[in-house]
């Protein structure tokens, strides 16, 4: 059977290398596409035409209809909705995790959610002591969150071999610190509330559980509940972003009745019978509503978050202007020096730590073979905490120069912390391997001929 349905093209057209395609296809891919666009608007912001990079991104765009107006910088475009389809992806994926994934399982959960609680603790306190008394300390934010794609990226690409179980670790400790900065990011960064566009979004909100509740199965009217809610959201003045998590944690996710599933291959026996247009439709919307919501709209989204989205984030955000004086000012910048500690130290000390304690007490284990080497690598990869550190910096600090001394924080505490984290695993991966050992091979059959009994 062919990958793709349809008849074959009569001409061949040119087409990318299956390898390629994989590779892609991979969260080592997505964190590919994140570095180079770190590494273009590093060059950019400290090229000849830097003063273009902050120019551009701060050019106006939007809807005109008459006097009314509706328009946002560039760079808000992309924090303010863009970023709404990143954080739909991760509400989506910590629904379907806790619905019908790993994060249902209490004991499975526990030693890597106690370490995302001590990943974001013991980081926060550390960059607290670097800038209490001051101004800075309101960004004390920055440090809680780490990156999934690069962490999970990083991993695929300089990893131990065999690194599933890891991985499982590492993603379930993500999802729950996803959990805790959007949190943070909802309750501590949040501007003046508007209570009645407050109001409209608990009503928007209570017509997309009703959606849930009659069971609709289409995505659009999902689509369109979720555009009220980003502009209700952006009108009582919590961050819009906010809007996609909401949206993620309603969609239903949990999968179809069997009665729905079984449906399927009777339609498709009647388009067998009859090629018709209508039969083809109805054949689709049955394949469709086999599948819950949430499912279909998380693979039509994903990609555009991985390979679009935070890209695009790294490309409007990460470019900091660096000469002598503001290097100078970052060596010696309490915001610096408390991000880079936090995000190396903070988050070994506090991940290791709360794991470490929560397997002693007994609330859970480590997957698989994973060992407490293994535990000590990851935790300094979490280190990397790249998009929503630099998100929480815009939110924090705004147009002062204590935003680019935390950018400059942001992305010297993930490149060590990334490079850190690599060499432990590295060298511990060959040390402790996570591979499963093989099983038992079946006997062999006995030699010929082989005769009745």
């Amino acid at each position: 059977m062919s990958d793709s349905p349809g008849p074959p093209l009569r001409m061949r057209l040119p087409s990318v290398n299956p390898g390629v395609l994989r590779f892609l296809a991979t969260e080592a891919g997505s964190a590919v596409f994140l570095l180079a666009a770190t590494i273009v608007a590093l060059m950019w912001a400290n090229s000849p035409w830097w003063a273009s990079y902050e120019a551009v991104w701060s050019t106006p765009a939007g809807v005109f209809a008459g006097d009314a107006s509706w328009r946002l910088d560039l760079r808000d475009w992309v924090n303010d909705a863009a970023m709404a389809v990143f954080f739909l992806v991760v509400g989506l994926e910590i629904n379907r995790e806790v619905t019908s994934g790993e994060l249902r399982d209490r004991r499975t959960v526990a030693v890597p959610a106690l370490g995302a609680l001590g990943g974001m603790a013991v980081p926060a306190l550390l960059y607290l002591a670097f800038t209490s008394g001051t101004d800075a300390a309101h960004g004390w934010g920055i440090v809680m969150s780490t990156d999934t794609a690069f962490l999970v990226g990083i991993l695929a690409l300089f990893g131990p071999a065999c690194p599933d179980r890891l991985r499982l670790f590492l993603l379930t400790l993500a999802i729950v610190d996803d959990i805790g900065a959007i949190t943070v990011l909802a309750v501590f960064y949040t501007d003046e509330i508007s209570p009645v566009a407050l109001a409209s979004v608990g009503l928007v909100l209570v017509g997309i559980v009703l959606l849930r509740w009659m069971r609709v199965w289409r995505l659009a009217p999902f689509v369109v509940a979720g555009l009220l809610l980003w502009a209700a959201v952006l009108a009582a003045g919590v961050h819009p972003t906010l809007a996609g998590v909401l949206l993620g944690l309603l969609i239903p996710v949990r999968p179809s009745a069997r009665e729905h599933v079984d449906v399927v291959a009777r339609y498709a026996d009647h388009l067998a019978e009859e090629t018709t247009a209508d039969r083809e439709h109805l054949t689709e919307m049955a394949a469709r509503a086999a599948v819950p919501a949430g499912e279909r709209l998380q693979r039509a989204l994903h990609p555009w978050s991985a390979y679009v989205v935070v890209p695009l984030f790294a490309l409007a955000n990460a470019g900091v202007h660096l000469d002598a004086e503001s290097l100078g000012a970052a060596a010696s910048s309490r915001v610096t020096l408390g991000i880079v500690v936090a995000l190396v130290v903070g988050n070994v000390v506090g991940i290791f730590g709360a794991s470490a304690l929560a397997i002693r007490l007994g609330l859970g284990d480590l997957p698989g073979r994973v060992r407490y080497g293994h535990l000590l690598g990851g935790a300094m990869l979490a280190g990397v905490g790249f998009t929503i550190s630099l998100f929480i910096t815009e939110l924090a600090f705004g147009e002062t120069l204590l935003r680019d001394e935390a950018k400059v924080g942001v992305l010297v505490g993930s490149l060590v912390a990334a490079v850190l984290g690599t060499l432990v695993l590295r060298v511990l991966g060959q040390r402790l391997p996570l591979c499963s050992p093989e099983s038992e091979a079946p006997p062999p059959l006995p030699p010929l001929p082989w005769r009745n009994v």
